[in-house]
């Protein structure tokens, strides 16, 4: 497990609206679409991580969250595990912290967007969720 760069991620759902940042230009999979978080420090669980990405990168304090789903994937470059949390509550106004542009969108535009490779199984895990028949 330590092999991978340990990421936090939340999927944040607000009014049927999903909240997605476009990764800059200069960093690794730069100018893909994702869902906002970051690397996991050292002594910090998951869910603590969560909580400091979300409100550094986009101002959010999420209040209401669960496990959505955890991937794992090698990049020719670099490996990367995602704990991914759906969050459905939260304090305060998203906004971009770390001057990456951010955006709702609709379930629709989800599939529309390009997302890194390894973000692929979160977006078909947020359509499962939704459509738990499929």
């Amino acid at each position: 497990m330590s092999d991978f760069l340990q990421i936090a991620l939340g999927v944040v759902v607000h009014k049927g609206q999903y909240l997605v940042a476009q990764r800059k230009k200069h960093q690794h999979q730069g100018g893909k679409w994702e869902f906002p978080g970051g690397k996991v420090e050292q002594g910090e669980t998951l869910e603590q991580a969560l909580v400091r990405e979300l409100q550094e990168e986009v101002g959010i304090k999420p209040t209401q969250f669960q496990h959505l789903i955890t991937v794992e994937h090698t990049y020719p470059d670099l490996s990367v595990q995602l704990n991914t949390w759906y969050v459905t509550e939260f304090q305060g106004i998203a906004q971009s912290g770390e001057s990456q542009m951010i955006k709702w969108v609709s379930v629709e535009e989800l599939s529309q967007l390009t997302f890194p490779e390894a973000n692929q199984p979160i977006v078909q895990a947020v359509f499962q969720k939704l459509n738990p028949q499929n």
